[in-house]
This record gives structure tokens, C-alpha cells and sequence, in this order.
């Protein structure tokens, strides 16, 4: 019988993929550094992945969904953010396309978008079932826009 944890945590490498082809077709098409207030927010987004790596530590460097060995993490920017290295990398897209848009810039926005949607929801199902805090954690956290979502 297979494990559906397992299961969970295969289906996230599709959801990293997606980002990272997003990111390259953003680069290659010379859209992935914005201009004006645009590179503000990025540079906001680079220093909020910072901060979470360092207050997440090694075990945030995975490329299929995994929560580890190790505490749950709810201080630095995860006091406000489930998900704050998967925001910076949302905010930073999002810049991006809204310095050079176009349909297409804002197609592989989108395209990252479901790649973060897909991990945030499969990154969720595990915590949950490792972490019994989670649940509490859930309901003060919004996951990757301050007081929205």
C-alpha cells in the first residue's frame, strides 16, 4: 500500500519545477529584474528569502517537500508567514511582471504561482500530520500575504 505523505511530497517537485522554469522564462526573456519602485519590492522580497533561510536554517534547501527532522519554525518571518520563502519568491515574480508586463511575463507569473500553490498545499499536509502545533500555527499565520491569505 502506498503512503499518502509520501505521495504528497513526490507531487511537490512539479510545484518546484513550475517555479524555476517560470523564473528562466522570465530570464531569458529579459523580464526577471524590475525597474522603478518595482525593484524596491524585489530587493524587500531577496531580504524576507534571507531572513527566512537563516531563521529556517539547512533544511530549507529542498527541492521536493519535506519537513525534516527538527522543530516547527514559527519565529523571524514566520511569525507572520507560513510560507515566507515561497512569498519573497511570489512578490519578487510579481515585481517583475509588473515592471515588464506583457501577457506572456504575466502567463509564467502565473505559472509560478501554481508551482507555489502546489507546494504550499502539499507542504501544509505534511506539517499537519507532523506537527500537532500546526493547527494552532494555522489559524494566527495567514500563509503568504500578511492579514489576506
Amino acid at each position: 500500500m502506498s503512503n499518502p505523505l509520501r505521495n504528497s511530497t513526490a507531487l511537490s517537485l512539479p510545484g518546484y519545477v513550475l517555479m524555476v522554469c517560470a523564473a528562466l522564462g522570465l530570464l531569458a526573456r529579459h523580464a526577471l529584474l524590475a525597474t522603478g519602485i518595482a525593484l524596491t519590492v524585489q530587493f524587500v522580497a531577496v531580504a524576507l528569502m534571507i531572513w527566512a533561510r537563516l531563521t529556517f536554517g539547512l533544511r530549507s534547501f529542498r527541492a521536493v517537500a519535506d519537513p525534516g527532522v527538527g522543530q516547527l519554525v514559527t519565529s523571524g518571518p514566520y511569525r507572520f508567514l507560513r510560507h515566507p520563502i515561497y512569498a519573497a519568491v511570489l512578490y519578487f515574480m510579481v515585481a517583475a511582471a509588473a515592471s515588464h508586463s506583457d501577457a506572456a511575463n504575466w502567463l509564467l507569473v502565473s505559472t509560478a504561482v501554481a508551482g507555489i500553490v502546489v507546494r504550499v498545499i502539499v507542504e501544509e499536509r505534511l506539517l499537519t500530520s507532523r506537527y500537532p502545533a500546526y493547527a494552532a500555527y494555522i489559524l494566527r499565520t495567514r500563509r503568504l500575504i500578511p492579514f489576506v491569505w
